[in-house]
């Protein structure tokens, strides 16, 4: 418990306040977060115990993506639907890693993959969002 206004000066210090700018944290825009996202160690751990674990690749690849490390995400997300082929909305992740990567080849590739198992799966707004950003490339 915080004993005086000096120990909460304090631990506001140890931890500073993240700064805004376009809406996005400084420094995550290009990939380089100044603090790593913090679900990203226990998910590593996870998978070392369980490399077959769909829903901690995904995880994984999402928690990437907000960190703007798109390479990372892509990697992740790619492993997710290896494990699991029926995963819509990693499909859907995947896509947008590639597409902020400016790979439009392959983001339309794994676009047109997602919305056969998205269309299979009955995942609507995935089909739908997949078949927008394939639209929005051209």
């Amino acid at each position: 418990m915080l004993q005086t206004l000096t120990d909460f000066d304090h631990l506001k210090s140890l931890s500073p306040a993240p700064s805004f700018a376009g809406g996005l944290v400084q420094g995550r825009e290009k990939g380089h977060a100044s603090m790593p996202n913090a679900r990203i160690d226990p998910l590593k751990k996870v998978l070392a115990i369980d490399p077959n674990d769909e829903v901690a690749w995904f995880g994984l690849g999402k928690a990437y993506m907000e960190d703007a490390s798109w390479e990372e995400g892509a990697k992740a997300l790619e492993q997710c639907v290896t494990v699991k082929p029926s995963y819509s909305a990693a499909y859907l992740a995947l896509a947008q890693c590639l597409q902020h990567l400016g790979r439009p080849d392959e983001c339309r590739r794994w676009c047109e993959r997602g919305i056969e198992v998205s269309t299979k799966n009955g995942d609507h707004m995935v089909t739908k969002n997949l078949t927008a950003l394939k639209d929005g490339l051209g």
